[in-house]
């Protein structure tokens, strides 16, 4: 899989550099997937000191996205956007492989 098949909004982008500036880290966020959740999939954010050496690595507006290659497996083709409504604000993940999800968009199955 090559880092093309993620996609970092540039909302996403100016979200994540914020974040990251305010606590004097890397503009670099790691989304991984982890089993749990509602659907049997969980997704989790984290800022990231560096990519590790198997990572794929996108970029966008000078913010990287990096994930782990077993996570790449289950969210290739994905979109990170950050959307902010009335219920509050998040990172949400556009998953094409998702065949199920939750309210909550937080976790998916396959």
């Amino acid at each position: 899989m090559t880092a093309e098949s993620l996609i970092l909004t540039p909302a996403a982008a100016r979200r994540v550099a914020l974040i990251a500036q305010k606590q004097s880290r890397p503009a670099i966020l790691r989304l991984a997937v982890e089993g749990g959740g509602c659907s049997g999939f969980q997704y989790k954010f984290d800022l990231a000191e560096a990519p590790e050496a198997d990572d794929s690595v996108s970029e966008t507006d000078g913010v990287r996205l990096v994930v782990d290659p077993v996570s790449l497996d289950l969210i290739a083709g994905s979109t990170v956007d950050f959307v902010e409504s009335l219920g509050g604000a998040a990172f949400k993940v556009e998953n094409p492989q998702a065949a199920a999800g939750c309210g909550c968009g937080a976790s998916f199955g396959i």
